[in-house]
């Protein structure tokens, strides 16, 4: 079992771009292990593990509904903001500057075959970098993601997640609200869930802006102890 995560950093990146390179290091993968399964090797598997910050874009999953999008073409240009229809799970994010995007594809044979683990690990994650910053950040039952006063009428999601897998590879990951203008989340109706409202970590510290550097280092540190892993930087490639 390979526990060495490929760790790049792609700084600000088009969302198609990213997702271009992440079908091409999701393909990788899958082809190797159906290469060792059909020739009965046991050539290592690599995981890899992309940061980046996208300019403004909406996404929906495959389970979403369109009518989460509250505005239409010319008013995304306005926003200057792009929208695609992708195969993850989940329904509508927004991804923008100041955000932290994760992207773990790793070859969870590597680890352990549980998606339901995975993605209460990926959550655990930025609830124990929370916490870093004296936030009592938890799960929402039902609800994917990370979330801040669950079960009061001042609920808030400040980190959304949707992934998918295929052969116990994943894709897709994280997108945690550090910086972020919160005034794009107003033209979707988040996760397609009503009446929630959506928070980022330099509002609820009463700070302009959060060090998204050591917010990395965080997250990455508690990665490392949840998935018993060991990050291997990378220069861009991409």
């Amino acid at each position: 079992m390979n526990k060495k995560v490929l760790l790049q950093d792609l700084g600000n990146k088009d969302y198609k771009e990213t997702w271009d390179y992440q079908e091409v290091l999701f393909k990788q993968i899958l082809d190797l292990k159906i290469k060792n399964r059909r020739e009965g090797l046991e050539l290592e598997t690599p995981n890899h593990f992309l940061f980046v910050e996208h300019p403004h874009v909406y996404t929906l999953g495959k389970s979403g509904d369109m009518n989460n999008l509250l505005v239409d073409e010319t008013k995304l240009k306005e926003k200057e903001a792009t929208f695609y229809k992708i195969n993850r799970g989940g329904d509508i994010t927004y991804h923008g500057p100041g955000q932290i995007v994760g992207y773990p594809i790793l070859d969870l044979d590597n680890f352990f075959t549980d998606i339901h683990k995975y993605l209460r690990f990926l959550e655990e994650m930025v609830i124990l970098t929370l916490a870093d910053y004296g936030m009592k950040a938890e799960r929402s039952k039902g609800e994917t993601g990370v979330w801040l006063d669950v079960g009061t009428p001042f609920a808030r999601k400040i980190c959304a997640m949707g992934v998918r897998a295929s052969r116990w590879v994943t894709m897709h990951g994280f997108a945690l609200n550090v910086n972020t203008d919160l005034g794009y989340f107003d033209l979707m109706i988040p996760c397609g869930i009503k009446d929630k409202a959506v928070t980022s970590l330099n509002v609820e510290l009463g700070k302009k802006a959060v060090d998204i550097k050591e917010v990395k280092e965080k997250l990455l540190k508690h990665f490392k102890e949840l998935f018993e892993a060991e990050f291997i930087k990378q220069k861009t490639s991409v």
